[in-house]
């Protein structure tokens, strides 16, 4: 008789996709094991991470109901309105942009913008509380066997058993690599520089998108009178900025920011992020699968990379939860392939859109450009369409997983 596996699940990863996916199999009745390579205190601190992450409607539906958002409080910033242009805007060029308003589709946000590092704190939390949870940290897998189990030998010597190894250990994978599935994809020539922005004015909750010849610029609103700065630059064009002291990178960030929001300063350290694509040609494997960046990564554009690993947690927990309540074998290929199929066209089409929208807007070609601003213009004065935006980038739209209802797993 084949000994009980220590678990039914094992994580790989305990980050922003691991640790929910974790809360929503343990609601679900199943037992997790999470090893996470990183020491949960590092992950937490204010100096890891200096990003902040727009938590669409529908995610944040899920968070609350993993018991997340209640270890939020005063950290969640609402999005009330996004407002889309050429750069150009700003200099009295060109009449065209693109207003999303919340109150077109309802009287919630469109959605919350947190700091990465809050959420950590929150899943943490949430974790501690799931008895169903187990989670092994600072530790690395050194060897994954499939077979008629999982069986993961860590680094230290320790073995943890399984019956489906879920790896969310990020776009850099090493359990994708040891399982053999490739991905495609490419670098942008882009860098994404981030600080954050203490200003004069408040933001009133209104989040900046506009773009300039080297990529976007986003001024995200935050709890307080702040702003997330997501900047992105050519590669080389970033290294120079980044290099800058505090005064003249301070007079660079003016120069492009404005004075829409009164007196404003850098605060705090820059952060700096190479911007690629990346696509895993699969995402399942006899006793395996992938989940958030370890199966896609995308440009930051829209501020979608997260969304769609939150979309990856509801879809593989509810595939697994709902084969497990009917005994079937969860780390089969057939019962995989179900979450294959629901996950891999929309993460794939949304990449691509991504990657066209950056193209089209990183460059400043005289055609190009008006043909973008006219874009933005047809569709600002279309409601139909400019409504389909928000509640798709509320991730409302589509064949929606339980969680992202708000229902239970």
């Amino acid at each position: 008789m084949t000994e009980r596996p220590d678990s039914d699940i094992l994580i790989v990863g305990g980050g922003l996709a691991g640790l929910p996916l974790a809360l929503a199999c343990a609601q679900g009745g199943l037992t997790v094991t999470v090893v996470d390579a990183l020491d949960p205190a590092t992950a937490t601190d204010a100096k890891f991470d200096g990003r902040v992450s727009a938590i669409a409607f529908a995610s944040c539906r899920m968070l609350a109901r993993l018991g997340v958002t209640q270890h939020l409080k005063g950290q969640m910033q609402p999005i009330n309105d996004i407002m889309v242009s050429d750069g150009r805007v700003r200099e009295g060029a060109s009449p065209f942009f693109l207003h999303f308003d919340h109150k077109e589709i309802g009287d919630e946000p469109l959605g919350h913008l947190i700091e990465n590092r809050h959420i950590r704190i929150a899943l943490q939390k949430a974790v501690e509380a799931e008895p169903r949870i187990r989670l092994i940290a600072p530790q690395s897998v050194k060897h994954v066997d499939y077979g008629s189990r999982v069986t993961a030998t860590l680094a230290n010597g320790d073995k943890v058993t399984a019956r489906l190894c879920l790896a969310a250990d990020g776009r850099g994978s090493p359990t994708r690599e040891a399982a053999g599935i490739k991905t495609i994809g490419w670098d942008y020539g882009q860098t994404g520089i981030v600080c954050t922005v203490e200003h004069e004015l408040p933001h009133e909750g209104v989040a900046q998108e506009y773009f300039l010849p080297g990529g976007p610029f986003a001024i995200l609103p935050m709890v307080g009178n702040r702003s997330s700065l997501v900047w992105t630059e050519k590669t080389v064009d970033a290294k120079a900025i980044l290099a800058l002291d505090d005064a003249a990178f301070a007079e660079e960030m003016q120069a492009r920011f404005g004075d829409y929001l009164g007196a404003c300063a850098p605060s705090g350290p820059r952060w700096s992020y190479p911007l690629t694509l990346q696509l895993a040609r699969d995402y399942v494997r006899p006793r395996l699968a992938l989940v958030g960046d370890a199966a896609h990564g995308i440009h930051p554009i829209a501020g979608q990379g997260l969304n769609l690993g939150l979309r990856d947690v509801a879809a593989a927990a509810e595939v697994i939860v709902d084969a497990a309540r009917l005994g079937l074998d969860i780390g089969s290929l057939d019962v995989l392939e179900r979450y294959q199929r629901w996950r891999r066209f929309d993460n794939v089409a949304l990449s691509l859109l991504m990657d066209g929208l950056n193209r089209l807007f990183s460059n400043d070609i005289g055609p190009v450009r008006l043909a973008r601003d006219l874009g933005l213009g047809i569709v600002q004065q279309i409601g139909p369409a400019r409504r389909f935006f928000m509640r798709h980038a509320g991730g409302v739209v589509g064949d929606l997983p339980r969680l992202l209802k708000g229902e239970a797993v």
